[in-house]
């Protein structure tokens, strides 16, 4: 494999999707991956002359046969982008609502997944980064792992997570790996269909006065992917409403 490889987990709809096309344009190979839009997927991948995985990355056997397919196929692996990502809908004043069950599925996904991910593909990043374009990982984490805001509390949490990973990593892996992560506010993607409290709160509070596209975070997500200073930042892109 000649080019340089970029694997974006959940990337057959809203951000990861974004993302890919974008890094596709710009000359990377792509593994498109999700856990169910099969189909989706490959026409994809088909269609941007890359590739497509299956996995259900909740189950850790999958994280790592994801990776483990990568490197038997293609040898390299230059960016990982996890986007990939669980949230559940739990007011923040329903304690018991907030089940061990829902903390622990949010955090197997939001985090642990993350990390396995992260973890197996480290020699292959290692081994394809250069002085002129070091390897990047990009982690999508959400502006309710900073401010207390979010679906749930264990959705935020779990996010906040994935912030403090990301700083640890970008201190443990670096020069060679860079670690950074976006913190996007509301997006128009498939999933925040229906969020008229969202739509209407970013409409009259946010100085952008609206939500972002999926394409203002696949800019930000190349930025550091291109960059080869940057690392173990995070970046908040909600639109300046954490000013208000």
């Amino acid at each position: 494999m000649n080019k340089r490889v970029a694997l974006i987990t959940g990337s057959t709809s809203g951000i990861g999707k974004a993302i890919a096309l974008r890094l596709a344009s710009e000359g990377f190979f792509i593994v498109f991956h999700s856990r169910t839009s099969v189909e989706t997927g490959q026409a994809l991948a088909e269609q941007n002359d890359g590739a497509y995985i299956q996995a259900d990355l909740s189950r850790n056997e999958d994280a790592v046969r994801l990776i483990d397919e990568i490197s038997s196929t293609y040898g390299r692996l230059d960016v990982l982008v996890n986007n990939a990502g669980l949230t559940r809908v739990v007011d923040h004043t329903d304690l018991k609502g907030a089940t061990a069950y829902i903390w622990r599925e949010l955090y197997e996904v939001n985090v642990v997944s993350p990390w396995t991910l992260i973890s197996q593909a480290e020699p292959l990043l290692q081994a394809s980064s250069t002085a002129n374009e070091t390897s990047s990982i990009v982690n999508i984490s959400s502006h309710a792992s900073i401010r207390p805001k979010g679906a749930s509390i264990p959705y935020s949490v779990s996010k906040a997570a994935l912030n403090h990973m990301t700083k640890l990593l970008a201190r443990s892996l670096g020069p060679t790996i860079r670690v950074n992560a976006i913190a996007p506010g509301l997006v128009h993607t498939p999933m925040s269909e229906g969020w008229t409290a969202s739509e209407d709160l970013w409409k009259s509070q946010s100085p952008m006065k609206r939500g972002a596209q999926p394409e203002e975070m696949a800019y930000l997500a190349s930025m550091l992917i291109h960059s080869t200073y940057l690392t173990g930042e995070i970046i908040l892109a909600d639109g300046g409403l954490n000013l208000m």
